[in-house]
């Protein structure tokens, strides 16, 4: 009895350390490998991830934890979730130009906040989005050629946003509140009086 006393608490040990080796192969596994489709390279301990043009609907969820640079550019991704990125605390440029994006959801950045330099958004499907979804950025953004409709709500989120030097000048609006600002540039109108002038006639 006692034997078997000691048998089964050392089998129960052993499945218990097997269980750790095979919970930590996963976590490492998926913290390092490269998202389907995808091609990474290290630098200076540092993974830059490529995924252009590589027919992705979403954003993939095994990107590795040690990315700094990460190219999701020409696909056919259509919205930005909350938490897209969370893992990814040392990410610092993020390209996702030339996709479908029509929504970008006010948490998709939490994780990267602090760490993004550069993110760039242009040639995409943008019409609004919500002025808090940029406003804990430092990140330099472009959101050039994208059909925005502009309107109060665009100026309030435009005036959260660090824009990529040279971008601005190609922010139109496709649409406007007011017809006569449509096919407009954005920075135009806002400089003309902008959208907000709720006294306006």
């Amino acid at each position: 009895m006692l034997q078997m006393d000691r048998f089964l608490r050392h089998s129960l040990s052993m499945w218990l350390l097997l269980q750790s080796f095979v919970l930590m192969a996963f976590c490492f596994h998926s913290a390092t490998t490269c998202p389907k489709g995808c091609y990474c390279t290290d630098t200076n301990g540092y993974k830059i991830v490529r995924c252009s043009n590589a027919h992705l609907g979403e954003i993939p969820k095994d990107i590795p934890n040690n990315t700094n640079k990460l190219y999701l550019d020409s696909n056919q991704i259509t919205v930005i979730h909350n938490d897209a990125f969370r893992d990814l605390h040392f990410l610092s440029e993020l390209d996702l130009s030339h996709n479908s994006i029509g929504s970008v959801e006010i948490g998709a950045f939490h994780g990267a906040m602090e760490s993004l330099h550069s993110l760039d958004l242009s040639s995409n499907q943008l019409h609004s989005v919500n002025k808090d979804t940029f406003s804990t950025l430092k990140a330099k953004i472009n959101l050039s050629e994208n059909p925005w409709h502009c309107d109060c709500n665009l100026q309030e989120l435009m005036s959260t946003v660090n824009l990529d030097t040279g971008s601005s000048s190609d922010i139109i609006c496709k649409t406007a509140s007011e017809e006569e600002h449509s096919g407009k540039l954005f920075l135009q109108v806002v400089k003309d009086g902008g959208f907000c002038n709720f006294n306006k006639r």
